[in-house]
């Protein structure tokens, strides 16, 4: 036998764990809004990195410890692309906030797994979205645990800035400027409206300086100076 030692074979840490990101339409939209208005939230932050269903490994070595939230923000970590979240190459931090939107196939087991691995791993805020009922519950870290926030209805997240508002039957969110999350499609929206209403306002502007004009001529034919004080 050679007595030159065998290397040991590297750890992959695969970047997909095969699972679908959504089960449904509205699943997938309201993962969609969360991050990307999180994402916009920060746009200007080169120092937080803000990701949707990507794969965070807490525990180097171990390839088997880790999940997928469907939305998280690190602070202190740069911007950028990453095939996983590998926290000991991100100066050992852990996800300060975590999102997760709920399925009708979620089962308890699962969502009491992802509730054990977030309080373990140390996320700060956890926040569990169910879109078919448009409630949300939320937990935050205190004396080392998460803790259940008893009141969602005006909370506002210590980390992110953003206001939970009870609205009937639903929680929606808002941004620190007030704006509520909307979806890309409601966005979209928004932008015509304003673009309608800019414009309607530029078409009466036009209008009146027209009218304007019409006076001053008449003014002028009738030997008056519009333009003498």
């Amino acid at each position: 036998m050679s007595s030159t030692a065998v290397a040991a074979a590297p750890v992959v840490y695969p970047d997909s764990d095969g699972q679908p990101m959504a089960d449904n339409t509205r699943q997938f939209r309201a993962i969609v809004t969360i991050q990307g208005n999180l994402d916009a939230l920060f746009r200007n932050r080169p120092d937080v990195f803000v990701a949707g269903d990507l794969l965070w490994y807490p525990v180097e070595g171990r390839p088997d410890i880790r999940r997928a939230p469907d939305a998280m923000v690190v602070f202190g970590r740069p911007r950028g692309d990453r095939g996983s979240y590998r926290q000991w190459e991100e100066d050992g931090i852990a996800p300060h906030v975590v999102f997760e939107v709920l399925s009708p196939g979620n089962r308890l087991a699962e969502i009491a797994a992802k509730f054990e691995f977030y309080d373990q791993y140390g996320v700060e805020e956890y926040y569990l979205y169910d879109p078919e009922s448009g409630d949300l519950s939320g937990w935050q870290r205190r004396e080392g645990r998460l803790r259940v926030i008893p009141e969602i209805d005006g909370w506002i997240s210590p980390r992110l800035g953003v206001r939970f508002v009870r609205e009937g039957d639903q929680v929606r969110m808002y941004l620190p400027d007030g704006r509520p999350f909307l979806s890309f499609v409601e966005l979209q929206a928004q932008m015509e409206a304003e673009r309608e209403r800019a414009e309607a306002e530029r078409e009466r502007a036009e209008a009146e300086r027209q009218r304007a004009e019409r006076l001053a001529a008449r003014l002028r034919a009738l030997g008056v100076d519009p333009d003498q004080e």
